[in-house]
């Protein structure tokens, strides 16, 4: 038997409401979506010829260290989107999983504190010169000051939180009295500062990165959505993303991006790259991005560890590539074990 077709000890990390059982169809639709992600991916390690043992965190690591050190998994499997209900602590997790010299799968930890940053990797992206939309945060606890140096309509949004959390289509503001109120909003909702962007008008899109040291693309995703209000931005707002009868009512999709100009795939899969490498990302990535009306591609996020459920958009735009859903999660475990942590240098 070979290497990659070895049984392997798989650890999943995941919150402690998130552990599936073996079986979802007694569960009610709304409970099947929140635990899709964690039973697809147990399901298809499983699948695999893998032990895959679930561990559920939520603030405490005890039961981590008991199990890396007694049971000695093979490798982690990270699906953690937060630590004592903080969605950047996910990393300090990731961090005590090297600490533990316990090979793991996903984003490293400086990885995800650039990428989950907001504000640090805009200012890093902008100094290597890739393009992303003017922006200012907005700290809470701060007087608000007029943003004389954008330009209207603006986009606001929490600084570090993720999953679309506090998007909505009054997300986008035309005026100064608008403005004021949904920075006031993002901070009470939020708990964080808010980042407030130009925003872009223009296709929206994402593209799906692997790797470690040779860095590889998916096919590039569009996001449409057929019956959009008239006047209304085109933004994957939370409900967007995560409401089935309003994704069925608005039409919203996803799938291959097309008609793009001649070389812009190519170029976009260069540009992902290049972000990839600039935030010192590893594992799997989505990288989002807005393709504007005049041509020019502006990077709107870069997303560590996004949502590998069976028929998302990482999954099926690495099955667009000919990558089907169990060998992507195969590929990523060896990802995993492969990445050259601080640690393996030590005698």
């Amino acid at each position: 038997m070979t290497r990659k077709q070895r049984k392997l000890r798989v650890l999943v990390l995941m919150h402690k409401d998130l552990i599936p059982p073996d079986n979802l169809e007694d569960l009610s639709d709304q409970r099947k979506a929140e635990l899709k992600t964690e039973y697809d991916v147990l399901a298809a390690l499983r699948k695999l010829g893998h032990e895959a043992v679930p561990i559920g965190l939520a603030d405490e690591l005890g039961e981590l260290r008991q199990q890396i050190t007694d049971w000695k998994p093979h490798v982690a499997f990270n699906l953690l989107e937060e630590f004592h209900a903080v969605a950047t602590y996910d990393q300090h997790v990731v961090g005590y999983l090297e600490l533990m010299k316990q090979p793991y799968t996903g984003c490293n930890p400086r990885g995800m504190l650039l990428s989950q940053d907001k504000v640090l990797s805009k200012k890093i992206l902008t100094y290597h010169r890739i393009l992303t939309p003017h922006f200012a945060v907005v700290p809470r606890n701060r007087k608000f000051r007029p943003l004389r140096k954008l330009k209207y309509p603006l986009f606001v949004k929490s600084a570090t939180e993720d999953a679309s959390l506090g998007i909505s289509q009054a997300s986008v503001v035309s005026n100064e009295e608008k403005l004021q109120e949904r920075i006031e909003f993002i901070h009470e909702q939020t708990q964080s500062d808010a980042l407030v962007e130009e925003y872009i008008e223009g296709r929206e899109l994402y593209v799906g990165v692997m790797g470690n040291q040779r860095v590889v693309t998916y096919p590039v995703w569009e996001l449409s959505i057929e019956n959009v209000p008239d006047g209304s931005p085109l933004i994957a707002t939370r409900k967007v993303k995560w409401d089935p009868q309003y994704q069925e009512k608005l039409g919203v999709k996803t799938g291959p991006a097309r008609d793009l100009p001649p070389g812009m795939e190519e170029r976009i899969a260069h540009v992902c790259r290049r972000i990839y490498r600039v935030l010192e990302m590893s594992g799997y990535a989505r990288i989002d991005m807005r393709l504007s009306q005049d041509g020019r591609l502006y990077v709107l996020e870069a997303n560590a560890n996004p949502n590998l459920s069976r028929g998302e958009d990482f999954a099926d735009t690495a099955k667009k590539a000919g990558v089907n859903y169990e060998t992507l999660l195969s590929r990523i475990v060896q990802l995993g074990m492969a990445y050259h942590a601080a640690w393996r240098d030590q005698p």
